[in-house]
């Protein structure tokens, strides 16, 4: 039997879809059920594998998504329907049309006729009496007599009223000639495939904006086939626009899309081919290719987006996965010349225990001073981690840092942190809240010290939008690349997980089932009532009701809390099959949270589990029996310790140092669709082309790497003028 949902205007079938994901009718049926029933997306995926048959979270978002489409569509349909019905218009071959319609853009081209129109020369001609001449003319009716004497039946013999002239009158025909040939369904899906097939972008320089010009002069009378323009380089010709250093034309083969037309007319063998003729011609000048160009224009600044927004959410997933540093504390740094350079030192908790200011300019005297004054801060807190925003001066405090290393700390070790969005961060409420008592410039140093510390803990704080680790963010749809980013932050927050006892409200609003006001009557209740003993507390909670409950628990975690289960995976509407587990095994709840031999104990007998016949004899899924051993075997386990740590430094490298094939490691920072870009310890970052990214064929650079990756990679060449470094990861010869 055939899946279907149900919407305002019907019922919707499911098949394509799962022919579309290559996924089962029921696998799209049952995700379809949870999402309407309230669950989250991180819920389903990780707690309901038996009724999706275990798809991952990008199988699920994906049915999420075209579901939406789908319903949007009917919703269209139906709204289409009404409308054209109200006109008295609606005929059962156009209904059984829109019914049928795939996609938004055919139920655009089925309703264009119908769609009240603002003033056109049509409707002037239509309000003038014309239409019928224009029938006439159409249908050919007027063969019998010359086209000028039909005419010269619509010309009014009242001056100033109606039509004046014959000229006059087939004018106006003409006019709604070439109104109806650009709304013609066919002509439009006709004209909407040769615009692509045969379409070009030619760019040409303004003379505007002459300290812009620079930045864009790659594409001075710059042209490429429209199928073939790469998403970047849309979004770079785009803002070359706004800024009105670049005029963008469109072209197309007019005369392939004439002979489409008169081919759909019929017009060799019109009898008024030739009046039709030129009514082809104005519609595809006047009215067809604006519109189409419109289109054309539209589509691949929505593909390029659409893909921009993609690399953006990879680079961010992997770079709010990096693994954080435990038992670490932190000398934070955020460098700059006038003001001095803010220090924040950190406990291994992420507290701010002492702030400074030190200087990196100055006399050699002032600089001795600047690194004794480091040194005792380093010896006094314990701090064998300097972390340095990459912000102005950051350079130059660098070579400070790597002289305190070489003269006075040895074991000491530092890293550039990217400090975009610091700065936003600090002059924000969630800042001012969390340190009342520091000014801005503080909070920024704090942030960049905690980034090291916990990455995910800390971005979270921030519009995913301002971290930067993509292209052209500013210049997208603002709405779509929030909701796009905002599904990335919680995606990776609900797979780490989160303490229920330390997470910030920041952090907490990204639970599954949680919104911002939740998040902060939770951080309240731990406020007035100390921290939470177990998972049950949360039902305690203002606005945490079962529902809430059932989606939130099993991503919040309670370390050495009443309920041992309470810091592993295993969800509370799972407690009682997991103890049914430990019982069969002659193990206890206890052991989840015993000394190393009895966890090993306990990692060896889980070890020795057959789960499909202990499923059996529990009456549980398998997914789900799997999912309980695998979280007993590793409670309180963070995903993101099974990742490479940063590369730490202990000296600078300068340009001067490098030579074509030196061998560095280096740290991915962003991964852009012609490369990546790699901090190698430079003051500006190399660039690892996607040529050079391996010994075979890669359509994305993505295939290869991700932020924050460790790589190795050899100096293939060095402009000093520009400051430019080309990288490359095949290792030479």
């Amino acid at each position: 039997m055939t899946a279907v949902i149900e919407s305002p205007s019907g019922s919707i079938n499911l098949a394509p879809v799962a022919r579309e994901l290559s996924l089962t009718e029921a696998q799209v049926k049952n995700v379809v059920a949870l999402l309407d029933d309230g669950n989250t997306v991180p819920f389903i995926t990780r707690y309901r594998k038996e009724q999706t048959d275990g798809l991952d979270e990008e199988q699920i978002r994906a049915i999420e998504k075209r579901v939406t489409l789908l319903r949007q569509l009917a919703e269209k349909a139906d709204t289409i329907l009404r409308q054209i019905d109200s006109q008295g218009k609606l005929t059962p071959e156009l209904r059984s049309q829109i019914e049928a319609a795939e996609t938004l853009k055919r139920l655009d081209d089925l309703y264009l006729p119908y769609r009240p129109k603002r003033r056109s020369r049509a409707e002037t001609a239509r309000e003038k009496g014309l239409e019928p001449l224009a029938d006439m003319i159409m249908l050919g009716e007027a063969d019998s007599i010359p086209i000028a004497k039909a005419a010269a039946g619509f010309v009014s013999s009242v001056p100033n009223e109606g039509v004046t002239t014959k000229d006059e009158a087939l004018k106006g025909a003409a006019d709604i000639l070439a109104e109806r040939i650009s709304e013609n369904v066919t002509v439009r899906d006709s004209s909407r495939k040769i615009a692509w097939r045969t379409g070009r972008i030619s760019v040409f320089p303004t003379k505007k904006n002459e300290e812009k010009r620079k930045e864009f002069e790659n594409y001075f009378d710059y042209s490429e086939p429209v199928w073939k323009v790469p998403p970047h380089r849309t979004l770079a010709l785009n803002r070359g626009e706004k800024e009105e250093v670049l005029r963008i034309k469109f072209e197309w083969n007019r005369e392939v899309a004439a002979r489409a037309i008169s081919t759909e007319y019929d017009l060799s063998s019109h009898v008024h081919r030739n009046f039709l003729g030129e009514c082809v011609q104005d519609s595809l000048d006047r009215l067809i290719h604006p519109s189409i160009e419109r289109e054309v224009r539209r589509e691949i600044t929505e593909q390029a987006e659409e893909h921009a927004i993609g690399v953006f959410a990879k680079n961010l997933r992997s770079l709010l996965l990096q693994p954080p540093l435990k038992n670490e504390g932190v000398l934070a740094i955020d460098p700059g010349f006038r003001t001095g350079c803010k220090i924040a030192i950190l406990d291994d908790r992420g507290q701010c225990t002492h702030t400074d200011v030190v200087y990196v300019t100055g006399s050699a005297d002032k600089r001795q001073g600047t690194l004794r004054r480091l040194s005792e801060l380093v010896s006094k807190y314990s701090c064998g981690l300097i972390a340095i925003g990459n912000g102005t001066a950051c350079r130059e405090t660098e070579e400070l840092v790597t002289q305190l290393i070489a003269d006075h700390c040895p074991e000491c070790r530092y890293l550039i942190v990217n400090e975009a969005g610091a700065s936003i961060y600090s002059a924000s409420t969630v800042a001012r809240d969390e340190f009342p008592d520091y000014d801005a410039t503080v909070r920024g140093t704090i942030s960049i010290g905690r980034r090291l510390q916990d990455p995910l803990s800390e971005l979270v704080k921030i519009d995913p939008q301002h971290i930067g680790v993509g292209m052209y963010q500013h210049d997208m749809n603002q709405r779509q690349m929030k909701e796009s980013l905002d599904g990335v932050v919680e995606s990776c927050v609900n797979f780490v997980g989160v303490d229920l006892n330390t997470a910030s409200a920041s952090l907490l609003k990204y639970v599954s089932g949680f919104s911002q006001l939740v998040a902060k009557r939770v951080v309240e209740w731990r406020e007035a009532n100390g921290a939470f003993a177990s998972r049950k507390q949360l039902l305690e909670v203002a606005g945490v009701g079962k529902s809430t409950f059932t989606q939130a628990a099993g991503f919040l975690k309670i370390s050495n809390g009443a309920e041992p289960l309470d810091q592993t995976w295993i969800h509370p509407e799972s407690y009682k099959v997991a103890h049914l587990v430990l019982k069969n095994l002659s193990l206890s709840p206890g052991d989840v949270q015993a000394t190393d031999e009895r966890k090993e104990t306990l990692r060896g007998k889980l070890a020795e589990v057959s789960v499909k016949q202990l499923a059996t004899e529990l009456d549980v899924g398998q997914p789900t029996l799997k999912d309980i051993i695998d979280a007993l075997r590793r409670p309180g386990r963070d995903p993101r310790t099974d990742l490479p740590g940063p590369i730490f430094r202990s000296g600078v490298l300068k340009l001067d140092d490098l030579a074509t094939g030196m061998e560095l490691a280096g740290t991915v920072l962003n991964v852009v669709d012609f490369g990546a870009f790699v901090d190698i310890g430079l003051k500006d970052t190399g660039l690892v082309h996607v040529s050079q990214m391996a010994d075979r064929f890669i359509s994305s650079p993505h295939e290869v790497v991700s932020v924050g990756d460790v790589v190795t990679v050899w100096v293939q060449s060095v402009d000093k003028e520009r400051r430019r470094v080309s990288l490359t990861m095949k290792k030479p010869a």
